[in-house]
C-alpha cells in the first residue's frame, strides 16, 4: 500500500519568548500559520520490518537524525507495529530555514502512518506524540493558523488570516535554533503584541496583522548573520506591507496584497537570493481523511 502526504511549511506571524523554564526550554507565545510551500512524502509498506528514508536532497539525513524517521520509529514502537515502511521525501521547503520543514515532515509521517497502519489515533493524540519529537511538530500535525504556547506544543486554533501573498527569501546559510536561543537575553526583549495580532487575524484586518508582526529572535540572528538584515531591508525597499524573519531564521518574508507588487518584490529578490518563493497562506487545518 502507498500513501501520498503533503507537509506544508509554516511562518511565524508573531514569536515571543516569555522566560526560561526550569526544564531548560523557553516559554514561548507564537502565532503560526501554514503556507502553500510544501514537501511531499510517499509512504509505502515494505516487507522488511524496518524504516527506510529516501531523499534526493543531500542536506536531508536518511537515518535516525531525520524527524520523519523518528516519528515512524515512535509510532512503530509504541503501538508494536510489525510492518516496515519506506518514506520518500520530495523536498521543496528549504532546509534549516526557520520554516519547520523537518517538523512538518514528521507531522505528515504521523498523519500518514496513522492511516497506513490503521492506528485510529485522533489529531490530538498525534499532536501529543509529535510534541515528543520536537516543539513545532504539534502545530504541524494540525496545520492552519494557531497560537502555540508552552515550549510550542500547546496549540489553540485560530481562524484563517486575511488573504495575502507571502514572499519568502532564504540566503544560502543555515541557522542553529539552539545557538540563537542560547544567545537570547530575555530581560532585554521588546515583546510583540500577541493579543493584537490574534485580534487582527480574527477580524480579518490585514493592516492590524501587518502592524503587529514581531519576532524576538530577529535581533540575535541579524547580528550573527548581517546578510539576513540586508534581505529584510531589500524586501522593505521593494514595498512589502510587513517584513519579518520566520522562526530563528534565516528566511525572511514579506506580506503583500497586490499581485503587481508581489511580482516586483519576487523579481527584485531573485537578484539577492537563490531561494525565493511567492505563496499564499493556508487557511484550513489538516484532516484525518
Amino acid at each position: 500500500m502507498k500513501l501520498l502526504v503533503k507537509a506544508p511549511a509554516k511562518i511565524n506571524l508573531s514569536l515571543d519568548v516569555l522566560h526560561k523554564r526550569p526544564d531548560g526550554y523557553h516559554e514561548v507565545e507564537m502565532v503560526m500559520t501554514t503556507i502553500d510551500l510544501a514537501d511531499r512524502l510517499e509512504l509505502q509498506s515494505i516487507n522488511k520490518d524496518e524504516i527506510v528514508i529516501n531523499s534526493q536532497n543531500r542536506f536531508v539525513p536518511d537515518d535516525q537524525r531525520n524527524l520523519a524517521y523518528q516519528a515512524a520509529k515512535l509510532l512503530k514502537e509504541r503501538f508494536e507495529v510489525k510492518e516496515g515502511v519506506k518514506i520518500t521525501i520530495e523536498k521543496h521547503i528549504p532546509v534549516a530555514a526557520g520554516l519547520a520543514g523537518g517538523s512538518s515532515d514528521a507531522a505528515a509521517t504521523l498523519r500518514g502512518l496513522n492511516k497506513l497502519w490503521g492506528l485510529g489515533l485522533s489529531m490530538d493524540e498525534l499532536a501529543a506524540i509529535g510534541a515528543e519529537i520536537g516543539s513545532d511538530v504539534s502545530f504541524c500535525v494540525y496545520g492552519g493558523t494557531a497560537l502555540a504556547t508552552g515550549r510550542g506544543e500547546i496549540i489553540q486554533a485560530l481562524s484563517a488570516p486575511p488573504t495575502c501573498w507571502v514572499v519568502l527569501a532564504k540566503p544560502f546559510i543555515g541557522v542553529s535554533t539552539s545557538d540563537v536561543y542560547r544567545r537570547l537575553k530575555v530581560a532585554d526583549l521588546h515583546h510583540p503584541n500577541t493579543k493584537e495580532m490574534i485580534k487582527g487575524i480574527e477580524q480579518k484586518d490585514y493592516t492590524a496583522v501587518c502592524r503587529n508582526v514581531g519576532n524576538v529572535l530577529e535581533d540575535v540572528t541579524l547580528k550573527l548573520h548581517p546578510e539576513v538584515a540586508q534581505i529584510k531591508d531589500q524586501i522593505k525597499r521593494f514595498g512589502a506591507d510587513a517584513v519579518l524573519m520566520s522562526g530563528s531564521g534565516p528566511t525572511v518574508f514579506g506580506l503583500v496584497q497586490h499581485d503587481s507588487r508581489m511580482q516586483r518584490i519576487y523579481n527584485g529578490l531573485r537578484g539577492f537570493c537563490d531561494q525565493v518563493f511567492a505563496v499564499r497562506m493556508l487557511g484550513d487545518q489538516h484532516t484525518l481523511d
